[in-house]
């Protein structure tokens, strides 16, 4: 399957997803831009998803990676497709906070 749904990161705070679309339009058409905001404040976390109607176009954007924006270089990858198949905490596993090891303290010789 081809991909055509792109990572962007390092987004100076400023950037709107309507910047986004008019940036990454001109390799072609978007079906979905997604800035990803914090719920609270509804300031961008810095990083969006967008998403093209064909996997050339994706492919061409790449391009972008390692330009500047207000000072920050960005980062431009194809997104990883998670699946919907996460369990656990994200991180090990085991539990909202993702903790693995059972019952060791930061007092523990281990650390």
């Amino acid at each position: 399957m081809s991909q055509s749904k792109i990572y962007v990161g390092n987004l100076p705070y400023s950037v709107t997803e309507q910047d986004l679309t008019d940036m990454f339009s001109k390799f072609g058409a978007t079906k979905q831009v997604n800035l990803i905001t914090d719920k609270e404040t509804r300031r961008s976390k810095g990083f969006a998803f967008v998403t093209f109607e064909t996997a050339e176009a994706a492919q061409a954007s790449l391009q972008l990676d390692n330009n500047e924006i207000d000072g920050r270089k960005l980062r431009v990858n194809l997104a990883k497709e998670d699946g919907g198949t996460r369990t656990g905490g994200g991180r090990m596993g085991g539990g909202p906070r993702g903790g693995a090891g059972g019952g060791r303290s930061r007092d523990d010789d281990r650390w």
